[in-house]
């Protein structure tokens, strides 16, 4: 998940799915927002309860991999996306159109509409990620906080990545600008949105699944769908990403390679990565049978 979400257009959240722990995922995320508004209401007997609960088995390994793999990945990764876009662009093309058929098996039962929903969210996450914002100048602090609520959600839902999100906003130069000066009150900002958009996100999105799962997974995957196009690599691969702030980010251009020969490689790690999407998924399924 740490590896996925330093790439403008793959999101955490569909490794989740992949792998079989989405659910125990939100229902995690949503146990924890319960232990927050205890402490928030100084119910502090309440806060003590529901923070005992919590399955510190799941979340503590799951948040080490994921600091490690974004500190440890995320050089690696912004380096080929800049050396090799369209190859980087492929092969995270594959990854998410096997995702696709993944989510597509865990339906408990999938009828006409739910293929409806699917085109339906498909074609407007496919014409809003057509949009492009110029980065935005000198953001209040109001800018910051919902910024760092907007990106949390994204980057637990499967298809577009809260990275992406910034990009669209104009938030993306911004956020990394504060990071790297160590802008403390900015920061704190973007938590404190996280926390909030976090907290407020994986209640609703978990209340809905308990009451409507397949809708919510026809939803999810039209979300993958559309979000391929961020991910297609011609022209560039999934985009310039620049830490510039007055340099507008273009990723989601749509053309056909110019040579033959361009194919070759997108379309190899495209298929390396499906075979490695299914492998996994295959883990994952075990894991949740045990």
């Amino acid at each position: 998940m740490g590896a996925a979400d330093v790439v403008p257009g793959v999101s955490g959240g569909t490794i989740a799915l992949v792998l079989g722990i989405y659910q125990k995922l939100i229902d995690t995320i949503r146990a924890g927002a319960r232990a927050l508004g205890a402490l928030v209401k100084l119910d502090l007997r309440g806060f003590w309860e529901q923070f005992k609960a919590l399955d510190f088995l799941f979340i503590v390994p799951l948040l080490a991999g994921i600091g490690i793999s974004f500190v440890g990945l995320a050089s690696v990764i912004e380096t080929q996306l800049h050396d090799n876009p369209e190859n980087m662009a492929g092969l995270f093309f594959g990854l998410v159109a096997a995702s696709i058929a993944v989510a597509l098996s865990l339906f408990k039962e999938r009828v006409p509409q739910h293929y409806g929903i699917m085109a339906v969210v498909a074609v407007a996450v496919f014409a809003l990620l057509g949009y492009q914002s110029g980065p935005i100048a000198d953001p209040s602090p109001f800018v910051f906080l919902g910024a760092g609520a907007l990106a949390i959600c994204a980057m637990i839902l499967p298809g577009i990545s809260g990275s992406f999100i910034l990009l669209m906003i104009g938030m993306y130069a911004a956020m990394i600008h504060a990071v790297k000066e160590f802008e403390i009150a900015d920061i704190a900002l973007v938590g404190i949105g996280c926390v909030i958009g976090l907290a407020l996100f994986s209640s609703v999105l978990g209340w809905v699944m308990e009451r409507a799962y397949d809708t919510v997974m026809a939803v999810l995957v039209g979300l993958m769908l559309g979000s391929l196009r961020v991910l297609w690599p011609w022209p560039n691969g999934v985009g310039v990403i620049s830490e510039e702030e007055k340099e507008v980010i273009d990723g989601t251009g749509l053309e056909w390679p110019a040579e033959a020969g361009d194919w070759v490689g997108p379309s190899v790690l495209a298929v390396i990565a499906v075979v490695v999407v299914l492998a996994i998924a295959e883990v994952g399924k075990r894991y949740s049978t045990d």
